[in-house]
């Protein structure tokens, strides 16, 4: 125990001296934590509309302004024909053309039908697929209002009125932020976990001091646990950090208890040291860790289900996620944060981090005694 004091007060002097060290450790996910819920944003504004007006009449001129003051809408441009239209969408200037046929009030008033035409510029699936679906819903409500102006209202009415009241749950006001701002600091959190673990053990290799420690009377349990608990600690203090800022910045008050949070927190930091542990063993550079760790890295924030659902990815998908911590950690923090979840509920993502962090750091000291 008093071998490992004295490597873990090396440790913290040797980061806390290291100024880069420390502006990666406290100030980069900070402003990270400011910055990305921002631009992290699944709802789409400021889509820019071409619309044709063939028709030119009341109902047209009701359904366009309908379009623009729903906040999503900007009407980029107004022309004659869809040929015009067409170059707006190929200079990037257009996202959606709308075009409005002459008799579509004719249609509407004498066919009880009439239709609309919509070209959506698709380069950007997320934008087209979103923009596509708000044109349709406003489409849909226009059509609605419409009906229901011309029902005439009897004492008993023979139009069925079926009156909807949603109830949105855990995030009444749909702010997206609530659902963000978890899962960034999950990927924050792994950052300092895997990455800076494994670059600080590499550098013990770079320098030499690995062979002289060998030949000391430190066992090698000591010199991984003087490593691994500095980077334990920081994690831990960068997850309060965060969830400090999500609470004064974004008003994120967490629904469940902080203890199960930092718990299940404390052995993911377990298993994504032992991560950065296992990559320090195969790499003898700093640049080969830091390749290594951001490709994984990258790769556990794609599957891990902070940008898209994992419900919605491939069935084969689904199963490599299975082997995704990052996903079991952002899948908790937004149980816990948002639903109010505790250990009962997080019960079996908790036991498989567990897993994660024997069997990473079991096959980390396992390697490393191996090769040295």
């Amino acid at each position: 125990m008093r071998t490992l004091r004295f490597l873990l007060q090396k440790e913290f002097k040797q980061i806390f001296r290291d100024k880069a060290i420390l502006r990666i450790i406290f100030l980069v996910p900070i402003v990270q934590l400011l910055v990305l819920p921002w631009a992290a944003d699944y709802e789409m504004k400021n889509i820019n509309i071409t619309v044709i007006d063939h028709d030119h009449s009341p109902y047209s001129r009701q359904l366009i302004s309908k379009i623009t003051a729903s906040g999503y809408f900007i009407l980029q441009n107004y022309t004659a024909s869809y040929k015009e239209a067409l170059i707006d969408i190929e200079k990037d200037k257009a996202d959606i053309v709308l075009e409005i046929p002459a008799s579509f009030q004719k249609n509407l008033i004498t066919k009880n039908e009439a239709k609309l035409f919509i070209a959506v510029n698709a380069i950007n699936g997320v934008k087209a697929n979103l923009g596509g679906a708000y044109v349709s819903s406003i489409i849909q409500n226009f059509n609605q209002q419409v009906r229901m102006q011309w029902i005439q209202m009897p004492r008993f009415s023979p139009q069925l009125n079926i009156e909807v009241v949603p109830s949105n749950w855990y995030n009444p006001q749909m702010n997206y932020k609530y659902f963000m701002v978890p899962g960034i600091l999950v990927i924050l959190v792994t950052m300092i976990g895997s990455f800076l673990a494994s670059l600080n053990i590499v550098r013990e290799k770079e320098i030499g001091t690995v062979e002289q420690i060998n030949v000391t009377p430190i066992r090698k349990y000591q010199f991984i646990l003087g490593k691994l608990i500095p980077f334990w600690i920081l994690g831990l203090i960068v997850l309060a950090i965060g969830l400090g800022i999500s609470r004064f910045f974004y008003g994120i008050i967490s629904a469940g208890s902080l203890w199960v949070v930092f718990g299940f927190a404390a052995v993911y930091l377990l298993a994504v040291l032992g991560l950065g542990l296992l990559i320090s063993t195969y790499t003898v550079t700093q640049q080969q860790a830091m390749l290594i760790s951001f490709f994984l890295l990258m790769v556990f924030i794609l599957l891990g289900g902070l940008f898209t659902s994992i419900d919605s990815m491939p069935h084969w998908a689904q199963l490599v996620t299975r082997a995704d911590p990052v996903s079991y950690f952002i899948e908790v923090m937004r149980m816990v944060i948002l639903k109010g979840s505790g250990w009962a509920d997080i019960k079996n993502q908790l036991l498989i981090v567990l897993g994660f962090a024997i069997l990473l750091n079991g096959w980390a000291v396992v390697n490393y005694r191996k090769r040295y």
